[in-house]
């Protein structure tokens, strides 16, 4: 590993930080959108495909590439979130190739709430979403187990509160 590949990895993940990943079944319910979400369009040109012939089989093809592309980075994607608490700050990174890293400094928490959708629910996931004055420094945790997103929303707050009240 080259001093440019340490700096990098330094800046995306502080020496002495515990990280905890987001639940797999993030992964699970991700897929199950893009199967939705590209597969339904995939069966339409494929009739379509098989009906008129000729060039609309580039359609369908196409498609199929777009899903394959999808289900092989979603897991990856997934994989790629975690989460940490440290004394005065949440951080939450994500990416691969792109990646980010979020400081969310607890005085500067304005509110935490936590949501999830009908799909998340049946899976048994929640997202945890942390308000700032800015909104460059919101951060949105998807993928959490409902027991740890309450969990964290819980400390999040109080912390939040305690650091509002030593300004």
């Amino acid at each position: 590993m080259t001093s440019t590949d340490q700096r990098d990895d330094i800046a995306f993940a502080p020496p002495g930080v515990t990280w905890h990943s987001v639940s797999p079944r993030l992964g699970t319910v991700r897929t199950l959108l893009c199967a939705i979400w590209l597969g339904i369009p995939l069966v339409g040109v494929l009739v379509l495909a098989i009906a008129v012939g000729g060039w609309t089989w580039i359609l369908p093809a196409a498609l199929a590439l777009v899903l394959i592309w999808a289900l092989w980075l979603v897991p990856r994607q997934v994989r790629a979130m975690s989460y940490a608490e440290r004394e005065d700050d949440f951080l939450f990174r994500k990416g691969v190739m792109f990646r980010s890293l979020v400081v969310v400094p607890y005085g500067r928490m304005q509110y935490v709430d936590v949501s999830k959708g009908p799909l998340a629910q049946r899976f048994r996931i929640a997202t945890l979403q942390l308000h700032t004055a800015s909104a460059s420094t919101d951060a949105s945790v998807p993928g959490l187990a409902p027991e740890e997103a309450a969990r964290l929303r819980d400390r999040l707050t109080a912390r939040g509160e305690a650091r509002l009240a030593g300004l």
